[in-house]
């Protein structure tokens, strides 16, 4: 029988990198000056400010990459979640384990490699594939591992990765200690939101 699938989010659920993407958004985007700004655009796809904005495709790739130039290095100064390793090395023995994020691949790659977790990860879908968009790297997933929706749960902290799971069907388990509150979470309709990592073995069990 195949394993399920666990797609996991990277930012906010396994890497604690709130502070320096928050400072590192304030520094290129003068609108966000306040947490509260920087957590609302979480409630879809954080790369969707390019669709409205009157920067050209070039202007916008620059401020892409400017912000990768800044985030690669201080990727360096951030830890884990407490109790995530012991949490994916147990998940690892059962399912197969994916990252989709909206990071470029190589500094998730760095990360996971020096905490000692890579090994656990099928593959890792960061923001490097053409469409930004996560439902549509959901469905490469599905696709890839001839998998079904129902065969997958998604792993997050943002409301607009449920929203966007939910599109082609995977259900989602929020987390309480990343990019938003839990209030703002449950608007997404989760399976659950759990409150420590410890707690997801049992609600992913359940689940499946």
């Amino acid at each position: 029988m195949k394993k399920k699938i666990i797609l996991f989010d990277f930012d906010g659920v396994i890497a604690d990198s709130f502070d320096i993407a928050f400072e590192l958004n304030k520094q290129i985007d003068p609108n966000i000056t306040t947490e509260n700004d920087f957590r609302r655009l979480f409630d879809g796809n954080i790369n969707d400010w390019s669709k409205n904005s009157s920067h050209t495709e070039e202007e916008i790739k620059k401020i892409n990459d400017d912000f990768f130039a800044r985030y690669i290095p201080q990727m360096k100064k951030v830890k884990m979640i407490p109790c995530m390793k012991e949490v994916i090395a147990k998940l690892g023995e059962t399912h197969t384990l994916l990252i989709v994020s909206s990071t470029i691949i190589s500094p998730i790659r760095d990360f996971l490699k020096r905490n000692k977790i890579l090994s656990y990860f099928d593959d890792i879908v960061g923001s490097n594939f053409v469409d930004a968009n996560k439902t549509e790297r959901i469905k490469m997933v599905l696709k890839k591992y001839e998998a079904e929706a129902k065969d997958c749960i998604f792993v997050t902290d943002t409301l607009g990765d449920m929203k966007e799971a939910a599109s082609v069907g995977v259900s989602s388990i929020g987390v309480s200690w990343g990019f938003q509150e839990k209030d703002n979470l449950l608007k997404g309709n989760p399976v659950c939101v759990v409150e420590k990592p410890e707690d997801l073995c049992a609600a992913i069990g359940s689940y499946f």
